[in-house]
């Protein structure tokens, strides 16, 4: 990431901002140049050429930038996952969701690029980021839950919320680290890691295994 101890250059003539979507793209523009830390809600409300109190009519504060949309997707997420028929194996499932989640037109590969490089790497912006990475947790607990007929706060469902944001930020940090990989093709490798365990939880997979037997508890001499 270039920084410049410099302030971000405002943009002359730039229309006023009209949609967050452009705004957080003002936003991620201004971090990749002068730093996270050093680029303030004022520098991004200039450069978009809208007043302060304008800025927080689209984020309530600076760290959700760079995040963008997000909440709009997971709400999208939730709606694809509630049409997927039940006799679809879970792991597919999941599968078709992590990468529709994760699919953008090749126009905005370089942006999301950098918008995954600040989420990943900024120090100041992984406490905020964990909340986020909660609620997208959720959704995936919920359907979990639904259809092995758990609670979404129960083990299993909970597990696999972590599995799944695991294989996520796995896959985006070899992405960031190797320019020429496929984005997809890497989620699809850490899936296919988790397949024979989520299908083991899933009544409806045709390969579903018998449950193992926990290990006996070896009596003290």
């Amino acid at each position: 990431m270039t920084r410049s101890r410099g302030k971000p250059s405002a943009r002359i003539g730039r229309r006023p901002s009209t949609s967050k979507e452009e705004l957080a793209a003002i936003g991620i523009e201004l971090f990749m140049e002068a730093g996270f830390d050093e680029t303030s809600i004022d520098d991004i409300a200039e450069a978009a050429d809208i007043a302060r109190r304008t800025f927080f009519r689209y984020f309530p504060s600076k760290n959700e930038v760079a995040w963008g949309n997000f909440d709009e997707h997971l709400a999208g997420m939730r709606a694809s996952l509630e049409t997927i028929p039940e006799d679809v194996p879970l792991s597919e499932a999941l599968t078709t969701a992590l990468h529709d989640f994760n699919t953008f037109p090749d126009s905005e590969a370089e942006r999301h690029r950098a918008r995954m490089g600040l989420i990943l790497h900024t120090p100041a912006l992984q406490g905020y980021s964990s909340v986020m990475y909660q609620g997208w947790r959720r959704v995936v607990a919920e359907f979990v839950a639904r259809r092995i007929g758990a609670d979404p706060d129960d083990h299993i469902p909970r597990t696999v919320g972590y599995l799944l944001l695991g294989v996520a930020i796995s896959a985006y940090e070899a992405w960031l680290d190797e320019p020429g990989s496929d984005l997809h093709d890497l989620l699809a490798t850490g899936m296919g890691t988790l397949t024979a365990g989520l299908d083991y939880s899933d009544p409806h997979s045709p390969s579903t295994p018998p449950p193992s037997t926990p290990p006996k508890k070896v009596a003290k001499q």
